[in-house]
């Protein structure tokens, strides 16, 4: 049988100048590493025919599946506060659009599969440190509850790249609600090409905001759609210690999904200074700024819709400024709301946002991990005894003082111990893909070809909320000697 992908696209049907039509380069000698069978299900897809060569040929762009219509897609974007007018992907191919099984439209791309006209010299391919990288952190952000980009496949591809050393080549299958980004109104902004910014507009709304298709203000509302999604994700990012890295423009994703994992990662002790982005070196994108980042790229994106708004400049740019003047309000409440379950708290009384801050203070004095210290408050919350979140800190009488007063105001609340438990544990994960963790599978595949570990990781983070007692030790933060400082670009 043949591998069928039941192709239904609909960017590509847009105008030439939303995307360049180009298609894979062909690699010598494609192998499967890793396929991710319940997506592909998911998406309508056999696992069987795609864990065959002809399989892994197509998920490594090697041979082009029916019904496809290959582009790269042009976007321009601010990268670290510096407008580029033309990005679009350098080393991404849209291959198509399916519809799930749950009558969702999802684009299946290839990171890493050969040169586009907007490589810019570059040569279109990915290594597979990044590959790996970004399937388990994508996937695990999905684990966690977390809007995202999916993991179909990773595939080697049998051919080296040039880096800063020679490197094996790899190819990422990515899933998306779509790679539609801020920078791709701001492709068509700088070009003052109204027309374009209302078609792509439309088709973001019959896409992504259905039910605003019959709005009286269509445009104010795709503002305030992507607005509030944008504010909910950042704050869902903050919940579980996640640094993206590389909040550029054109890495901010108007379905509300996180998207290109590059140098993110996951903070060990709690520090909202945190940056671990080897090109972040003012520290624009530091862990604490990422909601002020989302604000700011979301106003780049007002810029781009005005023209949209009416005639009346002034007035247009009134309306903008109170639809973005939701985004705090609408982060904060996600925000607080997050945290007040992490510390087991079903109702909202006067203090509780202090008592909160309080505690992240004394973990971030103490250099708590941000992880294990909520986790095991949980077991706390369920033991008054239990005192592993006190082992936490440095100065454990730091902890002792804060403890006193959570356990009055829990006090206050009907629950009973073991349903604090059971909700705690519910919303702080044990696993997260820690970074040492992540560069120990990386360095067993690139210099041993040993999948074994990537595997274990895989399947460990696919149950964050899971007690694994047998895999208990992927939950320790890293000793001295294992600390990753700093994360890198994967172009």
């Amino acid at each position: 049988m043949t591998v069928h992908f039941p192709f239904q696209n609909s960017y590509s049907a847009l105008p030439d100048s939303f995307f360049a039509r180009v298609a894979p380069t062909p690699v010598s000698a494609p192998r499967l590493i890793k396929l991710n069978r319940p997506l592909a299900v998911q998406l309508g897809l056999d696992p069987d025919l795609l864990e065959t060569p002809e399989g892994a040929e197509i998920l490594a762009g090697k041979t082009v599946p029916a019904g496809a219509d290959p582009i790269a897609m042009a976007y321009a974007g601010h990268q670290f506060g510096n407008f580029v007018p033309q990005l679009g992907d350098g080393r991404a191919i849209l291959l198509g659009e399916v519809i799930d099984k749950s009558g969702l439209r999802r684009d299946i791309q290839l990171k890493g599969s050969g040169p586009t006209p907007f490589s810019r010299r570059g040569d279109g391919r990915a290594a597979l440190g990044p590959v790996l990288r970004e399937y388990i952190v994508s996937e695990a952000m999905f684990a966690l509850g977390i809007p995202t980009t999916r993991s179909l496949a990773a595939v080697i591809t049998g051919e080296p790249v040039i880096r800063e050393t020679v490197l094996p080549g790899a190819v990422l299958t990515r899933v998306a609600s779509s790679h539609i980004r801020v920078g791709t109104f701001q492709f068509f902004a700088v070009r003052r090409d109204t027309d374009a910014i209302r078609r792509l507009a439309d088709h973001v709304i019959a896409r992504h905001y259905p039910d605003l298709l019959h709005a009286e203000r269509p445009y104010h509302a795709l503002l305030a759609g992507v607005v509030a999604r944008q504010a909910e994700l950042v704050a869902r990012w903050l919940l579980v210690g996640f640094i993206h890295g590389v909040m550029n423009t054109d890495n901010s994703s108007i379905s509300g999904e996180t998207i290109d994992y590059g140098p993110c990662a996951f903070m060990d002790a709690y520090n909202p200074a945190q940056v671990f982005s080897s090109i972040d070196e003012m520290g624009r994108y530091a862990y604490a700024n990422q909601p002020r980042i989302a604000l700011w790229n979301l106003t780049r994106l007002a810029e781009c819709l005005l023209p949209l708004f009416g005639d009346e400049q002034e007035k247009a740019v009134a309306e903008a400024q109170d639809i973005l003047g939701a985004f705090s309000e609408t982060f904060s409440a996600a925000y607080q709301a997050g945290l007040r379950k992490k510390v087991g708290l079903f109702t909202e009384r006067d203090g509780d946002e202090a008592l909160i801050q309080d505690l992240l203070d004394a973990m971030a004095k103490n250099q708590a991990d941000f992880t294990l210290t909520f986790r095991k408050l949980g077991d706390a919350a369920g033991d008054p005894a239990a005192d592993d979140a006190r082992a936490q800190f440095m100065d454990p009488a730091a902890f002792d003082d804060w403890a006193k007063r959570w356990h009055e105001r829990t006090a206050l609340e009907p629950q009973s111990a073991a349903v604090r438990q059971s909700a705690m544990h519910a919303v702080n994960p044990v696993f997260i893909p820690r970074n040492h963790r992540v560069e120990a599978v990386i360095q067993a595949a690139v210099n041993d070809d040993n999948y074994a570990p990537f595997e274990e990781l895989v399947k460990v983070l696919a149950t964050p909320y899971q007690d694994q007692p047998e895999y208990a030790a992927y939950a320790d933060p890293p000793l001295p000697d294992q600390r990753v400082l700093q994360t890198f670009c994967g172009t």
